[in-house]
């Protein structure tokens, strides 16, 4: 025998005594995964996968060699189909995806949890309840929008947004959290009151609740960007304190949480903004991972709905992308926009929001698009950064592209591969408690 082949060898003869047989490993679909007690679904709107790319090379640390992995790149165990009811074609809205993730079936686009014949289909959030789980939902968006409205409610079309915010007196969810105060007339404030729920308004009152139920509403519509309130991480103090609430619950419970706005700010192609969102989902993930580590028996599930803009990172045939550009605003093109129409010296205050001079090109055409308007001058502006970074956009609408599906927690490897987003709610249907059978 070869000297040199004899370690090897006594290497392979160890581990076969040190390892079981393979007849006694088990594998694959012959071991049961083991049940959660609690799941967190959370949702990033519009987050297809050259956000998260983006996003790792936006928080990339300049000064070291390497690329630093994300929160995204750590949990990512697969991919999902997005595509509607054959009757919507290939390409989803937000309400159909939602409807797929929230009751594991496809319907058409507009869909609040109905089917193609606008029927209701049951929704992982309302058989939660019926199980004594609690159940609750933190986004960013108005609290009656697609997505969170899918996981709690059945309309014809998610445009309803009065009847939809009438109909969460029936869910009985233990938390809402998010913006929408235009929805909630007195009345039906009033009504919710009545059935035990606390009301607020104000962001810093949240400290004040200890107890479910809660309807928080912290803005009219949407809360703001996060890059306007860089410090605010609205989004994760809205996650910590439904988990606060919800975990409150022996037997468990369901929780959606949505960063709403990636999507927003995709259909405004504004990278900027974008990548200020992508961020505070990262901050609410991280939230809901450390949670995890501290409850075991938690299952947490993250996916997109859909893929939204056709962000591109390079552009024009050039091999190159430049995100400390994007390091450097200060605010979102929105706020950006509007200091620039009504400030006296806006070449300087836009100059100092963007983190750059400006060139005799770009001040001419915003120039131009400042006499135009406020929406004129936001896509300029848009426009002026995106040159400065090398991003690209396709659409200022949706794409069919299939989105990643990140996980983390007991049956966490049920999401591994690739599947359709209708799977992603089958096998958390599968995961609920079973319902006890009554005494004979």
């Amino acid at each position: 025998m070869s000297f040199t082949k004899a370690p090897f060898l006594l290497l392979g003869i160890g581990l076969l005594l040190s390892t079981p047989t393979w007849a006694n490993i088990e594998t694959g679909p012959t071991k049961a995964p083991s049940r959660p007690k609690n799941i967190v679904i959370m949702i990033g709107d519009g987050m297809g996968p050259s956000y998260t790319s983006a996003y790792r090379y936006y928080k990339d640390n300049p000064d070291t060699e390497e690329v630093e992995q994300t929160v995204f790149d750590r949990l990512l165990v697969g991919m999902a189909s997005t595509y509607p009811a054959s009757v919507s074609g290939y390409v989803t809205d937000s309400a159909a995806a939602a409807t797929a993730l929230a009751t594991g079936v496809k319907s058409y686009n507009g869909a609040i949890s109905v089917d193609t014949q606008k029927q209701p289909l049951p929704t992982i959030l309302e058989k939660a309840k019926s199980l004594g789980l609690s159940t609750g939902v933190a986004v960013t968006s108005q609290i009656n929008h697609a997505t969170p409205a899918a996981f709690l409610a059945h309309n014809e079309s998610r445009k309803n947004y009065d009847a939809l915010a009438l109909s969460y007196l029936e869910t009985n969810a233990d938390v809402f959290l998010g913006g929408g105060q235009k929805y909630f007339t007195p009345e039906l404030l009033a009504q919710f009151k009545a059935k035990g729920y606390q009301h607020i308004t104000r962001f810093e009152d949240l400290a004040s609740i200890t107890q479910p139920k809660v309807l928080g509403l912290f803005a009219e519509v949407q809360l703001p960007w996060a890059i306007d309130e860089k410090d605010a991480k609205k989004l994760s103090t809205l996650t910590q304190k439904a988990l606060s609430l919800l975990s409150q619950n022996d037997q468990g419970f369901v929780l959606l949480v949505e960063g709403s706005l990636i999507d927003w700010a995709g259909h405004n192609n504004d990278i900027a903004t974008a990548m200020g969102e992508m961020d505070e989902f990262s901050n609410a993930i991280e939230v809901v991972e450390q949670f995890v580590r501290e409850h075991p028996d938690t299952l947490m599930v993250i996916t997109a709905d859909h893929n939204t803009g056709g962000l591109s990172i390079g552009v024009d045939g050039k091999y190159n992308w430049n995100p400390e550009i994007l390091r450097n605003v200060s605010a979102s093109t929105d706020t950006l926009a509007l200091a620039a129409i009504s400030g006296e010296q806006w070449q300087a205050d836009l100059a100092r929001g963007l983190g750059f001079e400006l060139n005799e090109e770009e001040i001419a055409k915003l120039t131009v698009a400042r006499m135009q308007g406020l929406e004129t001058i936001a896509v300029a502006i848009r426009h002026v950064i995106d040159k400065r970074t090398d991003t690209g956009w396709t659409t200022d609408g949706h794409t069919g592209t299939d989105v990643q599906v990140f996980a983390a927690g007991p049956a966490s490897e049920l999401f591994n591969g690739h599947q359709d987003n209708t799977d992603i709610a089958n096998k958390i249907f599968s995961l609920l408690p079973k319902p006890k059978k009554p005494k004979s």
